[in-house]
């Protein structure tokens, strides 16, 4: 079976990328990283790209007059790159149907939470806030409803008495990376 050729977009230091990216160095991996997209120019995770070896690209929002044409532009960038899968690592943009249409079942994101629970930002803050027990990281499809495509993957990290947001999201960065290896290649032998 063909490795699929995937695209990751980041907006900082791509921490998941990374581990995404160490993962396709096995040839077993059913999926490779080919090409890397940030909206910012200083996104760290661009020269770690560039040093394994990976295509990098910045497209900044600011050069576009809206958000659908910003993603028009993105969509057709990620399109000439010949890519099957598009993996949101940290790419604080919330994509409209315009990008999010052309690549429908093949587009992943990686959220703070175990969705549907606090969809959105501040993932740590709100559990805590909660009184929640457990939290973790979950691995959606991207569709139009923020946060709210199918899962594909989740992991858990219960959560401690003495925890703070920062100590929250620490624990549960360390099962994000391995969460979204598991759920691209899941996605990358589905199809």
């Amino acid at each position: 079976m063909r490795r699929k050729r995937v695209g990751v977009l980041i907006s900082g230091r791509g921490s998941n990328m990374r581990a995404l990216i160490e993962a396709a160095r096995d040839p077993a991996y059913p999926a490779e990283i080919v090409h890397v997209v940030s909206n910012k120019a200083d996104a760290g995770g661009l020269a770690y790209a560039a040093s394994q070896g990976i295509s990098t690209a910045v497209l900044s929002h600011k050069d576009h007059p809206s958000r659908e044409a910003y993603d028009a532009a993105l969509s057709a960038h990620l399109k000439a790159q010949g890519l099957d899968i598009i993996c949101c690592a940290g790419f604080m943009r919330i994509l409209t149907p315009v990008i999010i249409n052309d690549w429908q079942g093949r587009m992943l994101n990686i959220h703070p939470s175990l969705l549907p629970l606090y969809k959105g930002l501040h993932t740590h803050e709100r559990a805590l806030a909660d009184s929640a027990t457990e939290h973790g990281a979950s691995v959606h499809i991207v569709t139009a409803e923020l946060d709210g495509g199918p899962v594909v993957e989740q992991a858990r990290v219960p959560v401690l008495p003495d925890d703070t947001p920062e100590t929250l999201a620490a624990r549960v960065l360390t099962v994000e990376h391995p969460l979204y290896v598991r759920a691209l290649a899941k996605l990358a032998t589905s199809f």
